[in-house]
């Protein structure tokens, strides 16, 4: 490969760095806001099923760039990444509780009680997130690296799947557990969140499955690499 294509090739990489640290910041400040992902009511557990976080919305984000990632530059790589996100969310906490200490003018669009109402539980959140969403990534980049070991760099879309389910999986119940035992949502929740989380996850790793393919294709044709051939940015 040429300096100019290795270039490239680092620039993207960063480029899908940056997309994944935001995503995984962004879903810790929102999780507060909860939706319904499917517009019928059924309940189960005395949960309603389609109940879920707003800030599970840029999680597929993140585990189909360490998918992708994986793919075209290779375990070390993707490891590294999420290792970039964690301490970015560590970061942000801590601009969160200097900004939280800061007192607010008597004419400030947000006062004090505002503030932390909103951005009080993001530590908890952010903690929570962190132990169960490293747990979860690198489960996620060991699963896909055996499948595609396995299977000698084909079937994409099977290390795909079975690597994000199982890692989801792990991730939502993880993160629910923490935030119930917190205090931060109601154990009587527990199950239906877990449930809704999951299939949401599971349905989303499901329609991600083309734009992963379409990655891969891009990828392999601009720098010209073969199946299973990864590129080595040192």
């Amino acid at each position: 490969m040429s300096i100019k294509d290795k270039l490239l090739a680092q620039r993207i990489y960063l480029l899908l760095g940056g997309l994944f640290i935001t995503s995984l910041v962004v879903s810790n400040l929102i999780f507060q806001k909860f939706f319904y992902w499917y517009p019928l009511d059924i309940e189960i557990f005395g949960s309603k099923l389609f109940q879920i976080s707003v800030g599970i919305l840029p999680y597929p984000i993140t585990f189909l760039i360490t998918d992708l990632i994986s793919e075209i530059y290779g375990k070390k790589r993707a490891n590294d990444i999420v290792i970039a996100g964690i301490f970015a969310s560590i970061f942000s906490v801590g601009i969160i509780l200097v900004a939280d200490d800061v007192p607010a003018l008597e004419n400030s669009p947000i006062n004090d009680d505002t503030f932390k109402n909103v951005f009080s539980k993001t530590i908890i959140a952010v903690g929570s997130s962190m132990f169960a969403y490293l747990f979860a990534q690198l489960i996620d980049i060991r699963i896909y690296h055996f499948w595609k070991n396995f299977t000698k760099g084909k079937h994409l879309w099977l290390r795909n799947n079975f690597s994000t389910w199982f890692s989801q999986f792990i991730d939502t119940l993880s993160i629910i557990s923490l935030l119930c035992f917190f205090e931060v949502l109601p154990w009587s929740s527990f199950k239906g969140l877990l449930i809704s989380g999951f299939l949401f996850k599971v349905l989303v790793a499901a329609l991600d499955t083309p734009f992963l393919y379409l990655g891969v294709y891009i990828f392999r044709k601009r720098f010209k690499l073969k199946v299973n051939e990864e590129i080595n940015l040192l």
